[in-house]
């Protein structure tokens, strides 16, 4: 295979691969009613002056389902913490004991969970686009090179079989998490 053809299906793999790391990045985010500290993942707190993520000014941790606890490493940093949690407008109300934060988390209403799969949904959905466009552009590079029909279209079926392994990739992550948001 001519190397130019191998790095237009080697592109293609590639950002169909950072389709399939963007949704589970995104399905982390979704909670499922069991606290977890992937759902504070997006919190930026100020420290010092510029935005950090609280990963990096404190510990989170999940002592049982429902609950969430962040202790900062420098105590000075707890009313900061609590302020980017507020800011954050995740739907948690967090309470500080003057030690730590702790966050519970409420159990998530029939309404609420239906909510969250559609959410699921949606991003699968925009993920399993984007393995698409992967496709139509990699199909329309190859049209473009000269190279004998067989050859393209040996390529575009390659192409095609990606497609097919990272949309059911896809769905299989969607659900997974539609199960995990419905059970309760």
């Amino acid at each position: 295979m001519n190397e130019e053809l191998q790095f237009i299906i080697d592109a293609a793999k590639e950002h169909m691969e950072n389709a399939v790391s963007h949704l589970k990045k995104e399905l982390a985010n979704i909670r499922a009613g069991k606290a977890s500290p992937a759902m504070l993942r997006s919190i930026m707190v100020d420290y010092y002056g510029s935005q950090t993520p609280l990963s990096q000014v404190a510990n989170v941790n999940t002592p049982d389902a429902r609950t969430i606890t962040v202790q900062p490493w420098e105590k000075s940093m707890l009313q900061e913490i609590e302020k980017g949690i507020m800011v954050a407008n995740i739907g948690f109300n967090p309470m500080n004991n003057g030690e730590s934060i702790i966050i519970n988390v409420p159990a998530l209403t029939e309404e609420r969970r239906k909510d969250l799969a559609k959410q699921a949904k949606s991003e699968s959905e925009d993920d399993k686009i984007s393995v698409r466009n992967a496709r139509r552009e990699a199909n329309h590079e190859i049209k473009l090179l000269d190279v004998s029909e067989d050859v393209k279209s040996n390529s575009e079926d390659t192409i095609q079989e990606l497609t097919d392994k990272y949309i059911k990739i896809i769905d299989d992550l969607y659900h997974v998490k539609e199960k995990e948001i419905m059970t309760v």
